[in-house]
């Protein structure tokens, strides 16, 4: 039985990030941040959730190079309650596709002609049960993730950058320090914020 050494496993892991500059910046200028409005009219509830510096430069390297961006969004509706939990009435969740093609940015599709620096997403509504009487206060939760490489498209990744390396750093031999290392990196890369808003009524 083949054995593979450590030095094969971090030259996998040196040759993967050094190569495709996978390695997180340790200074950012902004944060990923997410924001939203929520509107009430009548027994409607519209919310328009937004991704603001979520595309790092690491993340826009790997998009620009084909890997797709999934932008995971959950969002929930609560009804404030004073002096007691806030009660949960509706949920939703979405997933967008982010890719950069010759026309550049796309989110599901749709041209981003003002760049990815603010991502607007999918608008959600939800209709309340009942109407709401005038004293009642609403609050919707936004919860954002946005991944573009998994540890298993890490993995891919490694197997094409490391063909025709000596033997004993084959990828398919990598240990389970490697796979720990893949995923660590793929978490790294991935961006992720939470919000809420109050939900205004017209006036």
């Amino acid at each position: 039985m083949a054995r593979y050494g450590t030095g094969g496993r971090w030259r996998l892991a040196a040759t993967l990030t050094a190569s495709v500059g996978l390695l997180p910046s340790a200074v950012r200028a902004d944060e990923a941040r997410a924001t939203c409005t929520a509107t009430l009219s009548g027994r409607r509830v519209v919310v328009r959730p937004e991704a603001r510096a979520f595309v790092s430069p690491e993340l826009d390297r790997l998009v620009r190079l084909g890997m797709a961006g999934k932008l995971e969004v959950q969002l929930t509706l609560w009804r404030r309650r004073p002096l007691w939990f806030d009660a949960r009435l509706d949920g939703a969740q979405l997933t967008q596709v982010l890719a950069f093609t010759r026309a550049g940015y796309l989110l599901d599709g749709r041209p981003l002609a003002e760049g990815v620096a603010t991502l607007e997403l999918e608008r959600v509504a939800w209709t309340l049960e009942d109407r709401p009487e005038p004293g009642d206060r609403f609050v919707v939760q936004v919860e954002v993730r946005l991944q573009v490489v998994t540890a298993a498209s890490l993995g891919r990744v490694a197997a094409w950058l490391t063909q025709g390396t000596p033997a004993g750093t084959e990828p398919d031999g990598r240990s389970g320090l490697t796979a720990t290392l893949l995923r660590s990196v793929a978490e790294d890369l991935a961006q992720g914020a939470t919000a809420r808003c109050e939900v205004l009524r017209p006036p």
